[in-house]
Parts: structure tokens; sequence; C-alpha cells
């Protein structure tokens, strides 16, 4: 099975955390999975830009990006904590690979607009060097920067990221951990399953705001693609990337139509 996992950067700024999700993820590649994981590290860079006297502006959940937060995404997102996550797998004995979009083109991005600065959404994302390494029993890790045809750099949101490399990669199953417990509905309370529909109402209800609203459009994305499931759960948990391969819910369980809900539910 291909399964992409999305890890959000607050799973990922604490050790005993890291080394923890390390060794999941090495007994879902024993377990004989095509693992693939694409990070974040918003946290880590609000810290680094705000060391630094930079305020992080947002806009419907985007970072506004200046050449400032280019710089530090490269350092940050791409550097430190890629490199801490490619650590951790080594230790739980994962042949672990850092990239990001920009290695062979892996992503190409698009601006998304002038009043954003140099936020990118996925334009395209060239798999080929993906299902190489799985081939050879590497787990690729992306950190969610990407480039043009001309070469230039784009923060991207590490959800679309993760969508754009599943969709390409015809991942089976899409996972985003995350430091909630799930979708919140309109009552507060955490949803088991939604649509597409549902996402979208959440939305446009502004009850979905934020982090929260941008993780929802791309999970929408990749229901109107070719992704049949996406699943976003507590990252947090013990054992939860193994409970999801075994189908045990948790988290909000996310499907293009209501007749998918209930199908196996």
């Amino acid at each position: 099975m291909k399964v992409l996992i999305k890890l959000g950067g607050t799973l990922l700024d604490d050790t005993a955390s890291r080394a923890r999700l390390g060794t999941e993820i090495a007994q879902a590649r024993a377990g004989g999975h095509d693992v693939v994981v694409v990070h974040g590290g918003g946290k880590q860079m609000t810290r680094f830009l705000s060391e630094r006297g930079v305020e992080s502006r947002f806009v419907n959940g985007l970072r506004v990006s200046t050449p400032a937060v280019i710089d530090a995404v490269l350092k940050v997102v791409a550097g430190t904590v890629n490199h801490e996550l490619l650590a951790a797998l080594v230790a739980a004995g994962v042949n672990a690979v850092g990239l990001s979009g920009i290695d062979a083109a892996l992503t190409e991005a698009e601006p998304i607009h002038a009043e954003l600065g140099a936020v990118g959404r996925p334009a395209r994302a060239n798999t080929e060097l993906l299902s190489l390494l799985c081939a050879h029993k590497y787990v690729p890790v992306i950190a969610c920067v990407a480039v043009d045809r001309a070469g230039r750099i784009y923060n991207i949101n590490a959800d679309q990221m993760a969508v754009a490399c599943a969709l390409a990669f015809r991942a089976d199953r899409l996972f985003f951990l995350t430091d909630v417990e799930g979708v919140r509905d309109a009552s507060g309370r955490t949803a088991a399953h939604l649509t597409a529909a549902d996402c979208e109402r959440l939305i446009a209800d502004g009850i979905a705001t934020g982090g929260m609203q941008a993780k929802l459009n791309a999970a929408v994305d990749a229901l109107h693609g070719a992704i049949a499931e996406v699943v976003i759960a507590p990252g947090a948990g013990a054992r939860i990337i193994e409970a999801l391969l075994s189908g045990i819910r948790t988290g909000t369980r996310l499907t293009a139509s209501r007749a998918e809900v209930h199908a196996d539910a």
C-alpha cells in the first residue's frame, strides 16, 4: 500500500514526539508499505521569525511570505525541522532521505496572490523520484518549499504539498497528523465523518478558519482527485499510524460523498 503521511510542525517540535513518530513510520515501512512523509514547521517558523523581530501575518490560514520569510523557510523548515525528523527516522532504523519540492523539481509552484507574497500552490508534482526511492526501500521526507520553472522559490502550505504529492504518487491513503483531535463541527464536537460538501460548508459558515480552513481546502482537492479517503487525526496519540493503517476509526474521516461515508462505517 502507498501511504502519504503529513506531519504538522507542532508534532515535530519535541524530541520524544519525533522519536515516537519515527518508530511508527519504521513499523509501517517494515510492514511493507511504501511511505512518503510531508511535513510542516509553522510553529518553528513563527518562533524563528519572532526572535528576529519579524511579524508573522496570515491570510486564510496562509503565511504571508516576504523574502525574510522565504529565507526562514529554507533555514528552518527545509533545514532544521527536516533534518531533526530525518535523525529520528535514522535512529528508528529507517533509510530516510530529506527532500523539498525544489529537489529535481519535485513540486512545481505557481503564485497564489500578490497579497501573499511568495506563497505558491503546487501546479504539478513529478513523483518519479519518490517512486524510485520507495522502490529501493527509502522513505522520502519532504519539506514544503518549491520552485517555479524560472527558479523562483515559494513557500507552500504543507497540506497542499501533501495533497499534490499524494495525487501524483497515487497514494492509497492520505493521513494528516495534527495537534488537534480532528475537525470540529458546528456543535463544537469532533466529527467522525465529513464529506467534501460538509467541509466546504464548515468553511463557508466560518466554523473552520485559519489553519483548519487551509487543511480542509487541501483535503477537498484530494477528494476531488484520485484519493478516496483522507483522515485528519491526532498525531500525539500512541501508535496512531498503526491504528489508521488497521482501519481503526480515530480523528475525522473525509470522503467525497455521503454514500462513501456509510459504505464501511
